[in-house]
């Protein structure tokens, strides 16, 4: 276990300590509150408006078309070959994201991608729409990508613990398949659902590569607002940055501690 504990040290415990003093200190290191009364500042407060927009966004459509699919090779009756191919892609594209992940998606569906070349063959002007690639439903569009195998992933194993017996003892009670989903698995999924639905806001919201190599920093994000004051860019404030940080730990310290309760309540039923 010694490994794991100075691995953790190093890598959790030391940075989360810099981080938490960093945003009480100015640059001679001297205490001061300024950094957390900038926080409210209207420019830092849009790009929390803005990050949390994007994250809920992609949580909720992540989330819908993630649950469909788990659904569909579960419970959903479709063939067993497509369920091996669609969870191994979704375990390849929950990891992909980053630099490579923007780039992929210039390459398909940027001004010059190969997939809006292809649909003005057909005279449909991808980009004449209003639609652009680096923009909010751009990027959302973009963390769709990795957001909702995801929820694959984390909604297959609580589909399939769903008992047969449970249906079968709604049925032979007279209930209809509606009300089966409306009284009886909904109700178990929902902690689950959440759950995930959390765990899909907490990736988009720390997510900092696939934006910044996507927008190139014109969307303005928390993540890239803490980038720009880090390496010092337009009279960056590391400090600040720091208080950005902190102010993004406590959102996901939330986001983490709402996962952890519901999963303790699916847990229950899996069991």
């Amino acid at each position: 276990m010694v490994p794991f504990f100075v691995f953790i040290a190093f890598f959790l415990l030391l940075p989360a300590t810099v981080l938490l003093t960093g945003s009480f200190q100015d640059g001679e290191g001297q205490f001061t509150l300024a950094n957390l009364a900038s926080l409210f500042d209207p420019y830092i407060l849009k790009a929390y408006s803005i990050s949390l927009q994007v994250s809920i966004t992609t949580s909720l459509l992540g989330g819908l078309l993630g649950f469909l699919v788990a659904y569909a090779i579960t419970v959903g009756g479709a063939p067993g070959w497509m369920r091996g191919i669609l969870t191994t892609f979704s375990g390849l594209a929950a990891n992909f994201g980053g630099v490579p992940l923007a780039f992929a998606f210039i390459a398909t569906v940027g001004r010059t991608g190969f997939l809006t070349a292809l649909l003005k063959t057909v005279n449909i002007d991808l980009y004449g729409t209003g639609f652009t690639l680096y923009s909010f439903w751009g990027l959302t569009l973009t963390y769709l990508y990795f957001e909702f195998p995801l929820m694959v992933l984390v909604m297959t194993p609580a589909l399939t613990g769903l008992r047969h017996e449970w249906r079968e003892a709604c049925e032979n009670l007279g209930a209809s398949p509606w009300q089966y989903w409306r009284y009886v698995a909904l109700p178990i999924l929902w902690p689950s659902l959440l759950g995930a639905m959390i765990l899909l806001f907490g990736s988009a919201f720390g997510a900092y590569a696939t934006a910044q190599a996507l927008t190139g920093g014109s969307l303005l994000l928390v993540t890239i607002l803490i980038g720009q004051q880090i390496r010092g860019d337009v009279l960056g404030n590391a400090n600040l940055g720091y208080a950005l940080a902190l102010g993004m730990v406590v959102i996901m310290a939330l986001c983490l501690t709402g996962y952890t309760v519901l999963y303790q309540r699916t847990t229950r039923w899996l069991k």
